[in-house]
């Protein structure tokens, strides 16, 4: 029976439960987990334990410090703060690099974020989101996290690329429509892709498609029985 911890690169436009989901038609093992929730609009690593004694040590994992690739859409704002909400134009400016590095520059460090209104944050046991999209009113409260680093990579207006190192529970969506508010045009998040989880990088994992048989699995494993 295959157990372990593995390295699956999740595709654009299925969920997290998506990936789970087709790993147990593979395996036939029920005690499937991961380490951490990416957005349907989002890709990259995910840490995928299968197996009893694995699922049981996924604790190990999910409080890890995340890296992101994101490309972030200047000059206006969405409901939801990435590309499936609705948009909202704030501004025409198009700020400097120079002006973008400084701002960026003021959010590495220890803070307050509010998470987003549609996130799967719980409140008295439901989804936010959920309550969200039933047009209920949604009272998040800000949550203690942590940039390590952050850094422009490419810059054509009103497209922003940045990598993005940070703790474990940080919203990359709320750190786009934040850094919008800094630079005073608006911005949401249309593209993220998660790099690295601790040490375990994206370039070492399995494409989800790429998986027809156990076999697959394995080459992707990190800590097998």
């Amino acid at each position: 029976m295959i157990e372990g911890i593995f390295l699956i690169n999740k595709p654009i436009g299925i969920t997290s439960h998506d990936v789970v989901d087709r790993l147990r038609k593979v395996t036939g093992e029920r005690r499937i987990g991961h380490a951490g929730t990416l957005d349907p609009l989002a890709s990259g690593l995910m840490l995928v334990a299968i197996g009893k004694e694995f699922t049981t040590q996924l604790s190990r994992y999910v409080g890890l410090n995340k890296e992101y690739e994101a490309e972030l859409t200047l000059g206006r704002v969405s409901t939801t703060q990435d590309a499936e909400g609705k948009l909202t134009k704030v501004s025409d400016a198009k700020p400097s690099h120079g002006v973008i590095e400084e701002a960026l520059k003021s959010f590495i460090g220890k803070q307050k974020q509010m998470p987003p209104a549609f996130s799967a944050k719980k409140i008295k046991g439901k989804k936010a989101y959920e309550l969200a999209r039933a047009g209920k009113e949604v009272e998040l409260k800000p949550q203690r996290v942590e940039i390590f680093n952050i850094q422009i990579f490419n810059y054509d207006y009103p497209k922003l690329k940045i990598r993005a190192e940070v703790s474990s529970g940080t919203y990359i969506r709320s750190l786009a429509h934040d850094i919008g508010q800094k630079l005073n045009t608006g911005a949401y998040l249309s593209a993220l892709v998660r790099t690295k989880i601790g040490d375990y990088e994206l370039v070492r994992a399995i494409t989800l498609d790429e998986i027809k048989s156990e076999q697959d699995i394995m080459d992707a494993g990190v800590d097998i029985n």
